[in-house]
């Protein structure tokens, strides 16, 4: 009986033992397939998370490189927006100085035809009394001893005699022109007479040349008697 027990104590060791072993065979390999399988899921997720994350690096670059671009186009934009502005206000400031050339040569225009008229009128003024003068010229020296001539810078020179009844070929000359404002001026008397300036100015009020003429004579024929 001892032999038996002590057998099947025996054989019952070498079952644990067998099962010791086999269970942690069995046990370690399926540790190490579970190790391998998470090692393998870790290393597929790693590397697609690196893929992923590689492309998202790339999308970054890519990002950052249009931001680049984009601000690029902006200062581009905004450098040929600030040309434009300072194009537009030259062209502004052209326009300008144009329109006023413009209304300046216009000015000019209507200021020198103004004077053009002006001048015309005057020569028409001037002409019409020189004309009178000649018209009268034979009149007074058939009648009044009064001789007429043109001496330079447009002057009349009126040579008057029989005055002084002492010496009847003795002459009292005044000489006239016609001044830029087309008026009638005394530039000379012999001998001088003290109402001169008041027989000018009444020639200019009247435009009256036979009174002139008349009154200077009688001047003279006073003079003479003094």
């Amino acid at each position: 009986a001892e032999d038996e027990i002590t057998l099947f104590e025996r054989d019952m060791k070498e079952f644990w033992i067998q099962f010791k072993v086999s269970y942690g065979t069995e046990q370690n390999n399926q540790t190490s397939a579970l190790r391998d399988l998470c090692k393998e899921t870790l290393e597929a997720l790693s590397e697609k998370w690196s893929k992923k994350l590689k492309e998202e690096d790339l999308m970054i670059d890519k990002i950052h490189e249009y931001n680049n671009e984009i601000l690029q186009q902006s200062k581009y934009v905004a450098e040929k927006e600030e040309q434009l502005s300072e194009i537009k206000s030259k062209l502004n400031q052209e326009q300008e100085q144009q329109k006023n050339l413009t209304d300046s040569i216009q000015e000019l225009k209507e200021e020198l035809m103004k004077k053009m008229e002006i001048k015309s009128s005057k020569n028409k003024a001037a002409k019409e009394k020189v004309e009178q003068v000649s018209k009268i010229k034979t009149l007074f020296k058939e009648h009044l001893a009064l001789e007429m001539r043109r001496i330079p810078d447009e002057q009349l020179q009126f040579i008057f005699r029989h005055v002084d009844h002492k010496d009847p070929d003795k002459p009292y000359v005044c000489t006239l022109s016609i001044n830029e404002q087309g008026d009638y001026e005394v530039t000379s008397c012999t001998p001088p007479l003290d109402c001169i300036a008041e027989l000018q100015l009444k020639l200019r009020e009247t435009n009256n040349f036979s009174a002139f003429v008349a009154n200077i004579r009688k001047a003279f024929t006073a003079l003479s008697y003094k």
